[in-house]
């Protein structure tokens, strides 16, 4: 039942409350005037309409015009006084509900922290808190445009690469990596590697086959009278002893030549990356590639498209990591606020801190939409829609008005008439 049919309703019995006086009233005009009953049924009905009609006028001077000589200029209340209501709406919202007492006091009665602590230590509510981010997150996904991101992505690798200094950032890196002679533990790896492939059958075979090939290049006759094979063999082992000797000497020696050189080689390539013109160039001559390079343009603009991908499958999977993760720290969150009872003190306090400073704003912002909106709206519309929300229990009033104005009417009756009513009765 809409709101339209219950007001017609309530009207209608309203009216018939208003019509069953007025038929009575009429019925005792008819009837013998010298009996008491029918005076006292005349004047209950009388004082009955008188009621009625008396709150008809009051429910309907509140949203409409009632065309009645001197009185019609204190009728249609409510749609004459529409930026009265809006501003007496919005000042009783912000001093009744927006005030920094109120809301300093709420925060204070309810500990928002504690509350919070015991809806986040539920695994049930950190798992429908996973759930609902994680569909926040999917749907934003879905509003991101995607060339406006890749675009943006670009956009900022290119002013990365404009402020980095290549040539100076390699060589602080490689001054970084090479302090307390670190780049000696990578010879030192770099010799074990060496050695260890050395010691394989396959290089040794590799060597053997190599020396063998230059003999038939260099010295093709040399080669058919001697047994290639053989010299191949021991070539390649002689060369494999003697360079497995090298490495042993240079691997347990930290003071061999072959290190001082590598030292040197290294702070001379860090000092030239710093400081040389030409690796300036060259590095500068890298970013313009990168920047202008397609494949590389390309790339970085797929990254995105990958990105977004991922986080759409892991937000579809009910075992998402993403989930999984939101769940964990809400209920690390809840736990950890459940047990320091001071942590959740500094919260509320933060919270009262926020409420005085924000409340004023918020509370200005919020009245001033508030009567804005309302006399913003058309005044006949705003009554209707007024009317339809508590016309319903207003039509009552007229109906508790006939009942109460016959009431009155059947006391004033018999008391007017007292000393009648006694001599007859007695």
């Amino acid at each position: 039942m809409t709101k339209e049919i219950e007001l017609q309703k309530s009207k209608r019995l309203a009216m018939y409350f208003l019509a069953f006086a007025a038929f009575t009233f009429i019925i005792t005009l008819f009837l013998p005037a010298e009996r008491w009953w029918v005076g006292l049924m005349r004047a209950i009905s009388e004082a009955a309409m008188v009621g009625a009609l008396a709150d008809w006028f009051a429910v309907v001077a509140l949203f409409k015009r009632v065309p009645i000589p001197m009185v019609s200029a204190h009728t249609e209340i409510i749609p004459k006084n529409k930026d009265k209501i809006a501003d007496n709406l919005a000042l009783f919202v912000r001093e009744k509900f927006l005030d920094v007492e109120s809301i300093v006091a709420l925060i204070q009665k309810h500990d928002p922290a504690q509350k919070a602590a015991d809806w986040l230590c539920a695994a049930d509510n950190t798992k429908k808190l996973g759930n609902y981010l994680v569909k926040i997150t999917a749907g934003m996904l879905d509003f991101i445009e995607d060339a406006a991101v890749q675009k943006f992505m670009t956009k900022a690798i290119h002013a990365m690469l404009d402020k980095i200094d290549l040539s100076q950032s390699a060589g602080m890196l490689l001054d970084v990596m090479t302090k307390n002679n670190r780049h000696q533990a990578l010879l030192n790896e770099g010799i074990n590697q060496f050695a260890s492939i050395l010691a394989e059958d396959e290089t040794q075979t590799f060597i053997a086959e190599g020396i063998v090939d230059w003999l038939k290049d260099e010295h093709p006759v040399a080669e058919k009278i001697m047994p290639s094979g053989w010299v191949g063999r021991t070539g390649a082992d002689i060369a494999i002893k003697a360079a497995s000797r090298l490495l042993n000497e240079i691997n347990e020696n930290p003071d061999h030549q072959l290190r001082i050189k590598f030292d040197g080689y290294t702070n001379d390539f860090i000092a030239r990356l710093k400081t040389d013109p030409e690796f300036f160039e060259k590095a500068e001559e890298i970013k313009r590639y990168l920047k202008n390079d397609e494949t590389f343009n390309t790339y970085m603009g797929e990254l995105w498209c990958d990105l977004k991908d991922w986080l759409k499958r892991d937000c579809a999977d009910e075992n998402s990591v993403l989930h999984q993760k939101i769940s964990a720290a809400g209920q690390w969150l809840g736990e950890t606020l459940a047990h320091d009872a001071n942590l959740r003190q500094s919260l509320n306090q933060h919270m009262e801190d926020a409420a005085k400073k924000m409340a004023p704003d918020f509370a200005q912002f919020l009245t001033t939409h508030i009567r804005d909106t309302v006399k913003g709206w058309d005044s006949k519309e705003m009554s209707r829609q007024i009317e339809l929300n508590i016309g319903k229990d207003l039509q009552y009033i007229r109906i508790n008005g006939t009942i109460v104005g016959g009431c009155i009417g059947c006391l004033l009756y018999l008391i007017s008439h007292a000393q009648e009513l006694f001599q007859f009765l007695f």
